[in-house]
């Protein structure tokens, strides 16, 4: 039903929008094609101004304190210039560095509670311990939508996104009515928006999220991820905004005593936890690239015993295909990230808890 994760990092531009090649070198005045990045004669870096000035923005907001802004600018100036050269090397390491910074700010916040410190894979002993652990770990699902409301509020500017927002409704309505239609559209949405939220915090261009009748959504990327680690975190936010909406709609309906909220969540996590299979272009994929062989391991192992616990019949295909990716880690090259680990485990634990939920709504229930 749904595909809602970033496509894969497509290949840099030669050209990017709005940075137009010249047609002859200034240097040497040999003529250019309008895909060279250097000139083939004197090897002069045609968009050697637009370079500077984006060095020079880059290093006024890292001055001030800015890092995401120093990121978008040298992922632009990382297009225009030739692969290989030692130019874009270095500043493949700068995008690097301030990439980890970034990521490090994201992560960092308060302690943990007192209950949960020196919980351990090793010392949890069960599958409930690790909860508890995991849920301080995405204390922010319970939060978002009032921290995030005016971004996820922005997004619906996109006539793209409205449109086939709108579009997508239509086509659910005819099947379970507009009620719970809109609430699978909406945690789409929302879904989607974690993605972009991720990007803009790496400073990456991508498109606004495209709905896709029937198949969920997507929001494609404009520029190359630099890592494993990035791969990772933006692919993950999807479930883990998936996964805020589901709680928030949970909580929301024993509040209420409105079972439909139930069955949105429900079903909201149960396509959230199915994008969670590391295959294709699906989250899960993403997750995967930054673990190492140990830690795939250990998602294995925590698939499995959740499976025991909920019964959750997709967690068998989830189980099936992550053995396998398992034993493909050495040839993937997967470095190891834990806070991947965290973020994958315990989404699987979480939405899965949430998609077992037992609710009786006619014609709405999956």
């Amino acid at each position: 039903m749904a595909r809602p994760r970033p496509t894969p990092s497509r290949p840099r531009l030669a050209s990017p929008p709005g940075a137009r090649a010249p047609r002859f070198c200034a240097d040497c005045g040999t003529e250019l094609a309008p895909s060279l990045l250097s000139c083939p004669s004197c090897h002069r870096l045609l968009h050697r101004d637009e370079l500077q000035r984006l060095a020079s923005e880059a290093d006024a907001a890292v001055s001030a304190g800015d890092p995401r802004t120093a990121l978008e600018r040298w992922r632009r100036a990382f297009e225009l210039l030739p692969a290989g050269s030692q130019q874009a090397r270095a500043v493949s390491a700068r995008i690097a560095a301030l990439s980890a910074r970034v990521d490090e700010a994201a992560a960092a916040g308060p302690a943990p509670p007192a209950a949960a410190r020196g919980v351990s894979w090793g010392k949890a002993g069960s599958l409930a311990a690790a909860a508890a652990f995991l849920i301080w770990k995405f204390k922010f699902a319970f939060v978002f939508l009032l921290t995030k409301a005016k971004f996820l509020v922005l997004g619906l500017g996109k006539a793209s996104t409205a449109f086939s927002m709108l579009l997508s409704l239509g086509v659910y309505w005819t099947v379970w009515g507009w009620k719970f239609a809109l609430g699978i559209v909406l945690s789409l949405y929302v879904h989607e928006m974690g993605h972009v939220g991720a990007l803009r915090r790496f400073g990456i261009a991508a498109t606004a999220p495209m709905f896709i009748p029937g198949l969920g959504a997507l929001v494609r990327l404009n520029q190359a991820l630099h890592s494993p680690r990035e791969e990772a975190r933006v692919g993950l936010a999807g479930p883990i905004w998936g996964l805020g909406t589901a709680v928030v709609l949970y909580a929301a309906s024993v509040l209420a005593a409105e079972p439909l909220l139930a069955a949105i969540a429900r079903t909201g996590a149960w396509i959230n936890l199915f994008n969670l299979l590391p295959v294709w272009q699906l989250d899960g994929s993403r997750g995967f690239q930054a673990l190492s062989a140990t830690q795939r391991w250990i998602a294995v192992a925590v698939i499995g015993g959740t499976w025991a616990l909920t019964g959750e019949g997709l967690l068998a295909l989830l189980l099936v295909v992550a053995g396998v990716r398992a034993f493909r880690a050495r040839a993937e090259g997967g470095a190891g990230d834990t806070t991947a680990l965290i973020q994958y485990v315990g989404l699987v634990i979480a939405l899965s808890l949430l998609a077992t939920i037992g609710v009786n709504v006619p014609g709405a229930a999956p």
